[in-house]
């Protein structure tokens, strides 16, 4: 029902791009990646304008996941009832905030999602409680760490029963740890290594926002980061003079 989740949990690394409102998320949905990321934290998006995007990518590969501007109920149930199967939440600190967020995305008895009939691309069921716990099992819970609060408070946070993945924000966490944008420094790397060793520890797949460029993925692979975005526009720019190569002209 969700191959992402299925992908993680069979030790795959899970690939994805940005989603938009525009008219290629159905072209990028079937291209190959794993899931599209719409933001509606650092773009001018709103969670409304997103259901046609993720209607339009329904029988696709990729699976639809919403970042919301904020760790709230409200922001989230928008999100997971414009048909997201996966949530990412920025700046989770705490214990606590992580278990509003997994509240927020479970239905009861597990959480406190209000219910307002089948959403998302989930399947077919016998009864209604069998799509509830569906849900509950295969929704992607994502909390993102981006500062030095996170990190100090990281066990508690992967205490949380429901997280999938712990992803980083690379430059806000940057900037918390004091070399701003330097994604090769020491001290950014053994900051990755510490939340890279945190998550096996809870069995939590550790995950990038995005690859800085210009760093090869594999280098973030080799580190145990298997969730992580790549930009689609170069890739498929390349695609194009690749195949006009091939013309004669």
């Amino acid at each position: 029902m969700n191959a992402v989740k299925d992908l993680l949990k069979s030790g795959k690394t899970v690939i994805g791009t940005a989603g938009s409102v525009s008219g290629e998320g159905a072209y990028l949905a079937d291209a190959g990646f794993d899931f599209l990321l719409f933001d509606t934290q650092h773009t001018p998006v709103d969670i409304h304008q997103l259901r046609p995007s993720i209607e339009g990518m329904r029988g696709t590969k990729a699976a639809p996941i919403i970042r919301v501007s904020e760790n709230r109920y409200d922001l989230i149930i928008f999100a997971l009832d414009a048909g997201a199967r996966g949530i990412v939440a920025p700046m989770v600190n705490t214990k606590q905030e992580a278990e509003a967020l997994v509240r927020a995305c479970r239905y009861s008895p597990l959480g406190d999602r209000s219910n307002s009939g089948v959403r998302g691309e989930w399947g077919e069921f016998g009864d209604y409680r069998e799509y509830l716990d569906a849900v509950n099992d295969e929704l992607l819970i994502i909390p993102m760490i981006e500062t030095q609060q996170a990190i100090d408070n990281i066990d508690e946070i992967l205490s949380v029963p429901g997280i999938d993945v712990l992803l980083v924000g690379p430059s806000d966490l940057s900037i918390e740890l004091k070399v701003p944008l330097q994604f090769e420094s020491d001290e950014y790397q053994a900051g990755l290594d510490k939340i890279a060793a945190a998550c096996k520890r809870h069995g939590v797949v550790p995950g990038m926002y995005f690859i800085p460029p210009p760093m090869d993925p594999n280098f973030f692979v080799e580190k145990g980061f298997k969730f992580f975005t790549m930009p689609s526009a170069t890739w498929a720019a390349a695609g194009i003079q690749n195949g006009l190569s091939g013309i004669n002209r």
